[in-house]
């Protein structure tokens, strides 16, 4: 099968690697660098398992910059462009979407068109009848930056949201058989596109509801001056609950869970609700809370140990760090930042520092989501509310 899938990033090279061991490939992507890298079978992006399988697999994918030729003969477009949360217009950014779909509708009038990338709830239904076309769908992703190319080939389910129940059933097969797990092991489900679009927001908003439960959890054991392990180790004894998801933070970051849950928010407007609204506000109080904590030490020169989102990423959107580095610096506290995969110099303007020795000497609190051994020799020094990671 001719496939063209729009989007280099995590979720749309994860897709072109992965069909193209099977179906002819052609990625679209407009930043050429990424092109010219891809191109060489090398990963722009930090994840294990695309850059084994760039550098060993035989795959029948190439990446271009041109919509003509990575179009023009597809029967099957799949679209993984970002769609950034707006706060000014309380919406998704749907743009590079629609740019992508109106270049389809113009070189592969005949394709079906699948959007990977997170959409607001009704966008399919009324973009189908802006362009006057049938054969638009929407497929929810559900990848983990650093693992999805592992995800895809290993999926927890595969849904489709689609009128066309023949389409539905040729989409599950493209993915199931080109994957790594056995068909009768991966659940799948064909519903409509707005249902599918429904579940991508509220399947998040569970996942950002119970890091936020779990923070507040924490940040009651913390101020009563009780263990939150202990506790955390006695609520997670209910099976109803699990022992999963429940390492405290300063918040839930990246690119997904902050902006799906605002937009969430946003299609609630007109409907009584007050669960996700909290939610929303939780996250911002934790990070207040974290804040406040961190300056009753009264340091002199803090530390941020690492900007990315978590360990095995090389995103730095929304990371939840980086709204308690706000915070600290907005009390005139100096703050110096050690992430070495940074190419600038500063950050917010503060000094990215990328030599560890350097940073553990200069600083006299060290401010990390996440322990790892680089930290060992300097826990004395460490502000962290991570119990689990070291288990």
């Amino acid at each position: 099968m001719n496939i063209c899938v729009a989007g280099a990033g995590y979720v749309g090279l994860s897709l072109a690697v992965m069909l193209s061991i099977k179906n002819k490939v052609k990625l679209l992507e407009i930043c050429e660098d990424r092109v010219e890298l891809i191109n060489q079978r090398k990963s722009p992006i930090t994840d294990e398992y695309i850059t084994k399988y760039l550098d060993t697999r035989e795959l029948n994918l190439e990446a271009t910059s041109d919509p003509e030729t990575a179009l023009s003969d597809a029967e099957i477009v799949l679209v993984a462009t970002p769609t950034n949360y707006d706060p000014e217009e309380n919406y998704f950014n749907v743009d590079s979407v629609l740019d992508v779909i109106e270049k389809a509708v113009k070189y592969a009038p005949n394709a079906h068109i699948v959007v990977k990338s997170t959409l607001p709830v009704g966008f399919i239904e009324d973009t189908r009848r802006k362009f006057g076309i049938a054969k638009l769908h929407f497929s929810p992703e559900f990848l983990r930056e650093g693992k999805a190319l592992y995800d895809n080939l290993y999926p927890s389910r595969i849904i489709i949201g689609t009128d066309d129940e023949n389409f539905g059933k040729v989409y599950l097969e493209l993915l199931a058989e080109s994957a790594e797990k056995s068909r009768d092991e991966i659940p799948t489900l064909i519903i409509k596109p707005t249902e599918a679009e429904s579940v991508k927001l509220f399947a998040n908003t569970y996942l950002a509801m119970r890091v936020a439960f779990f923070n507040e959890l924490d940040t009651y054991a913390s101020s009563k001056n009780l263990s939150t392990r202990d506790i955390i180790s006695g609520v997670c004894m209910d099976p109803r609950i699990g022992d999963f998801y429940n390492n405290p933070s300063f918040g839930y970051g990246g690119y997904c869970l902050p902006k799906d849950t605002k937009q969430l928010l946003a299609n609630y407007k007109d409907v009584p609700s007050t669960i996700i609204r909290a939610i929303v506000d939780s996250n911002s109080v934790r990070k207040d809370y974290i804040a406040a904590d961190i300056l009753c030490r009264h340091p002199t020169t803090v530390g941020v140990y690492r900007l990315v989102m978590k360990s095995g990423s090389d995103n730095f959107r929304s990371s939840s760090i980086q709204g308690i580095m706000k915070r600290l610096k907005a009390k005139g506290i100096t703050v110096v930042v050690y992430e070495p995969i940074m190419k600038e110099d500063s950050f917010f303007n503060s000094r990215v520092e990328r030599d560890l020795r350097t940073f553990k000497n200069e600083c006299d609190l060290i401010v990390a989501n996440r322990i790892t051994d680089d930290l060992k020799d300097v826990m004395d020094k460490v502000y962290t509310r991570d119990l689990f990671s070291s288990d």
